[in-house]
């Protein structure tokens, strides 16, 4: 299960969890992307949700 924690605006983010959880995911997500790798998927993610605001 996932926890949201509010972040300013109407923005949500995932706690730690969330990172815990897709560490080791990023490979399956993609499988279902043609095209993208592993460390594309993963960096498009941190880039796009980073807490660095």
């Amino acid at each position: 299960m996932f926890v949201l924690e509010r972040r300013q605006g109407s923005k949500l983010a995932f706690t730690r969890t969330r990172n815990a959880y897709l560490q080791s995911r990023w490979s399956l997500i993609a499988g279902r992307i043609p095209g993208r790798t592993a460390v594309e998927i993963e960096k498009y993610w941190t880039s796009r949700y980073s807490t660095s605001e």
